[in-house]
């Protein structure tokens, strides 16, 4: 499939003013400007119509799957929660938000179950479309773990926030002792393997750093807690929505600590957002933290992940930085960025295309690609 005569945009090499993007076996072959283009044996053609090629859009942190369409189902968070649950093992493939990403050219989203128990589970990278057995990218992807309002209270949970903070250590103390009787046993075959734990087992990867943490905090204070946490644990962290990130962006850039923004619109419905500010991501950017951006589904529907990088340059978000806050940088972030998030040759052929710059509201989704697969992408208007 050739998808030609558009401005292309890579994200991982300068913007190509007139190019096209080559796709065969639902990979990228190749990606350059027209006067390279093949003329024959490239298969079916795609005239971008001097519109804008980019790679498919990456909402890093949603819910979508686990939350229902129009049904009131919901999937979220299990009391008590637990890192050996798996929110692919309550997605629900058919949910319509799917194919509303698709026509937003969202292809990839990052599921992560709810933040109403302090250890929500494992995250789960996937596509929106294409054949179910190719739709895992990632999984597991991270654990999420959570801090603040929402934990608090509820079934199974701590009624403080030192009570979740002293919760979190006791359980990663454990991960440490059981991986450490682990290696022992490995190393010598005298030493005896500790009894079975599924959580442990699932926090192993955790506490040796091979898996990342996604942390759910807003206020400073639940940050400043994940930072310790990550301290003293050596945990891989991710911080999600950050709210009050701002006040402490040096030192989240200093301990490379990347930031899921959002979601940027937002009423302030609990007291722990009443620091929100659109100007977030920007700010964070100018503070040297690597930034993307989410919609968080449902708070924000998943088709809305381009306006919210639209309204973040808006509010100080510099217009490279949002489009890679919402395809590499959110693709790197979420570890899928070896096949998702940029145009470059090798990587998945998910690719969208619109009719104009791709930061402005007006502009329309007109061809949707996943794995060379062409996309349903008709506007909700016309539905």
């Amino acid at each position: 499939m050739l998808i030609c005569n558009g401005v292309v945009h890579p994200m991982d090499a300068p913007d190509i003013p007139q190019g096209y993007v080559w796709l065969e076996e639902g990979r990228i072959r190749a990606v350059g400007p027209m006067d390279r283009c093949p003329r024959e044996g490239a298969g079916p053609v795609i005239d971008a119509q001097g519109g804008h090629i980019l790679p498919g859009f990456v909402d890093p942190h949603c819910h979508v799957g686990l939350t229902g369409d129009s049904d009131g189902t919901e999937d979220l968070w299990e009391p008590g929660g637990g890192a050996q649950l798996r929110a692919l093992d309550a997605l629900d493939w058919d949910n319509g938000y799917f194919q509303e990403a698709r026509r937003a050219g969202v292809t990839t989203v990052v599921v992560s179950p709810g933040s109403g128990a302090a250890v929500g589970g494992q995250i789960a990278a996937v596509k929106t479309g294409g054949p179910r057995d190719r739709r895992v990218l990632l999984a597991p992807a991270a654990l999420k773990i959570a801090l603040g309002e929402n934990v608090k209270g509820r079934a199974g949970g701590c009624a403080t926030r030192m009570g979740t903070a002293a919760a979190l250590r006791a359980l990663f103390t454990r991960a440490v002792e059981y991986a450490d009787a682990l290696d022992r046993a490995d190393s010598d075959p005298a030493s005896p393997l500790p009894g079975y734990d599924p959580e442990l087992e699932a926090l192993t990867a955790v506490v040796r750093g091979s898996l990342p943490v996604h942390v759910h905090a807003h206020r400073g204070d639940d940050i400043r807690t994940a930072l310790s946490l990550r301290e003293e644990f050596g945990l891989r962290l991710v911080l999600l929505h950050g709210t009050e990130g701002d006040t402490l962006g040096e030192e989240l850039a200093a301990a490379e600590v990347p930031v899921v923004a959002g979601p940027i619109l937002n009423d302030r419905s609990k007291p722990e957002l009443r620091r929100h500010s659109e100007a977030l991501a920007g700010r964070l950017h100018r503070a040297g933290v690597t930034v993307a951006l989410c919609t968080d589904h449902p708070e924000v529907p998943i088709h809305f992940l381009p306006l919210c990088a639209a309204l973040a340059v808006k509010y100080g978000l510099p217009p490279q930085g949002a489009l890679e806050a919402v395809t590499l940088t959110a693709a790197r972030i979420a570890g899928v960025d070896k096949r998702v998030g940029s145009l470059t040759p090798g990587k998945d052929g998910d690719v969208v295309v619109l009719d104009g710059p791709p930061l402005d509201i007006m502009s329309r989704v007109t061809h949707v690609i996943i794995g060379e697969k062409e996309c349903d992408c008709h506007e909700r208007a016309d539905l």
